[in-house]
């Protein structure tokens, strides 16, 4: 499984990332571009501490089983539901998101799994850094691949 704190394997989604543009159309789902790289960014903050969520109740009642599905080699399915905390909730600028993206995912290469707080992702609970790795590469390829990049 690749790593975000891999700089090889960080820099092919730096890379991707900045293929987003405004031409970038969904191949499913609602999210415009700027939309989804705003989203992409808020489980970021939460493995790093700078955002605190609180966990739901579907997430303590099934958060831990859903989980052993999400660290499986299987790509996340379109239509998955996102918790309110990481949906957009207004018109954001793509510019302004896409660096606000490339500066949290660059930062994973750059401060390792050191960086990783305890504070718990909102459906899934409290993580290692290796799970919030292995979520947060499959949750930027879901959206970069249905953005077509």
């Amino acid at each position: 499984m690749k790593s975000l704190y891999n700089k090889e394997d960080n820099a092919e989604i730096i890379n991707r990332i900045r293929k987003i543009n405004s031409e970038s159309k969904p191949l499913w789902g609602k999210m415009d571009a700027a939309g989804m790289l705003f989203h992409l960014q808020e489980p970021i903050r939460v493995s790093l501490g700078e955002l605190k969520t609180k966990r739901g109740l579907m997430g303590i009642l099934f958060g831990k089983m859903a989980l052993k599905v999400v660290l499986s080699d299987k790509p996340f399915r379109k239509g998955v539901p996102t918790a309110d905390e990481f949906k957009p909730k207004s018109d954001h600028d793509l510019e302004t998101e896409k660096k606000k993206l490339l500066r949290l995912v660059s930062s994973l290469a750059e401060r390792g799994p050191q960086a990783i707080s305890r504070e718990p992702h909102p459906f899934f609970g409290t993580l290692t850094p290796e799970e919030w790795s292995i979520i947060t590469w499959k949750h930027l390829d879901h959206h970069l691949t249905q953005f077509g990049v």
